[in-house]
């Protein structure tokens, strides 16, 4: 049996079996001695085989974010640790802010959260509800935790082929953002269902709990494992784009400048020449320039589905860190937006459209998004233009203007 057990595709298949019959109904605390009693411990990697081999198989996102806390349940305090905490103690790392910001979202809901709302359930006075939204305010930054996760370290993790997880973690950030975003609803209301409220907010807090289990047991093992001393840096150099959530590191993380770093500007330097366009050519940086000046939002998006470029101007809409490029634009987007931006792109390739227009209200603005196709003179294909503009200030203009104030 231990010749068996040795064996990655038998491990592979026994763990997919246990965890689809968890999916099925079966009792956790059978499955996890079952766990224990068969594998005793098992690896990051063999987790994320694991979940891209149920990807490959055909079971949606959807079905395999339900399975997400299931993995966390059954493989809680079994992850190996080997050479996985090399990054932890050193001070404004990307992991090491990871874990500290871990710390203090578990101390929000230990401490900020959870004795204000028994308090409430109690007393039903306006001091504990004003504390428990002060708290529920307080844990909303989780949004920037979750936000540099996704944007910064997950692209890294596709481009060493890891998918499937960052896909499912993704999905459930978004879920636990939906939650926190509803309680803040719920508790600015004059009237409250406390029997509702105590619900919703114990559930919620448990998810966040659960999402700082799993990245501190999973995914940062894996990132560990995954990602070069190299694309460290470039994650903490897109860091404070994006920013902290409830604590600062104390100092930054710096480290000296690497050979593949000073390679990287050399080929960058090389690329200095004018560009000749049908009416006229610029420099690059008479181009980069002059696309960042336009008060416009611009992504491009190439045939193969990767983007490839962004502006950068001064007022963006949405946050785009450049860790994004070369990323598949499907997993720059929540699973529930996805099937929305293949069908645009399809529509592109296909020569059935050529745009598409869509218009939101977000905050203070009303924003208008454009798709449009890219295609040279023959009319193939080159890839997608998205263009983000706030409308607002031009949907309030009214009468002329002719003269300079």
């Amino acid at each position: 049996m231990s010749e068996l057990i040795n064996n990655s595709e038998y491990r592979k298949n026994k763990l997919k079996e246990l965890i689809k019959s968890l999916h099925e109904g079966r009792d956790f605390e059978e499955v996890k001695e079952q766990f224990q009693k068969e594998f005793g411990t098992v690896s990051t990697e063999e987790i994320s085989e694991l979940e891209k081999a149920l990807v490959k198989e055909g079971l949606p996102i959807e079905e395999i974010q339900r399975l997400c806390d299931v993995h966390a349940a059954v493989f809680e305090g079994s992850v190996e640790d080997i050479h996985k905490r090399q990054n932890e103690g050193i001070v404004g790392h990307p992991i090491n802010v990871m874990i500290e910001e871990n710390k203090a979202i578990e101390k929000v809901v230990n401490e900020e959260i959870l004795p204000y709302l028994e308090s409430y359930m109690e007393k039903e006075d306006k001091t504990s509800m004003l504390m428990l939204r002060v708290g529920l305010d307080r844990l909303w930054e989780v949004d920037i935790h979750y936000s540099r996760k996704e944007n910064l370290m997950f692209p890294y993790l596709e481009k060493h082929g890891v998918t499937a997880p960052p896909r499912v973690m993704w999905g459930v950030d978004d879920e636990i953002r939906a939650d926190i975003k509803e309680l803040i609803k719920i508790t600015s209301q004059p009237q409250v269902d406390k029997d509702e409220l105590y619900t919703k907010v114990i559930n919620t807090t448990k998810k966040v709990l659960d999402m700082i289990s799993k990245e501190n047991n999973i995914l940062i093992p894996l990132l560990n494992d995954t990602l070069t001393f190299y694309e460290w840096i470039k994650i903490d150099e897109a860091t404070p784009e994006i920013g902290y959530c409830l604590v600062t590191p104390k100092k930054p993380w710096k480290v000296e400048e690497t050979e593949e770093e000073v390679e990287q500007e050399e080929i960058v330097a090389t690329h200095q020449n004018e560009v000749e366009f049908d009416a006229g050519r610029m420099t690059p940086e008479e181009i980069n320039a002059l696309l960042n000046t336009v008060p416009l939002d611009m992504t491009f998006v190439d045939k193969h589905n990767n983007v490839r470029y962004f502006t950068q101007g001064k007022e963006r809409i949405f946050a785009r860190p450049k860790t994004i490029l070369g990323r598949n634009v499907s997993m720059c987007h929540p699973p529930a937006s996805v099937h929305v931006v293949d069908q645009i792109i399809n529509s592109f390739k296909s020569g059935e459209k050529d745009h598409e227009d869509f218009w939101i209200q977000l905050g203070d603005k009303f924003v208008l998004i454009r798709y449009f196709a890219v295609r040279n003179n023959l009319g193939e294909y080159l890839g997608t233009l998205e263009v983000t503009q706030d409308i607002k200030p031009l949907r309030e203009l009214q009468g002329e203007k002719r003269l300079i104030e």
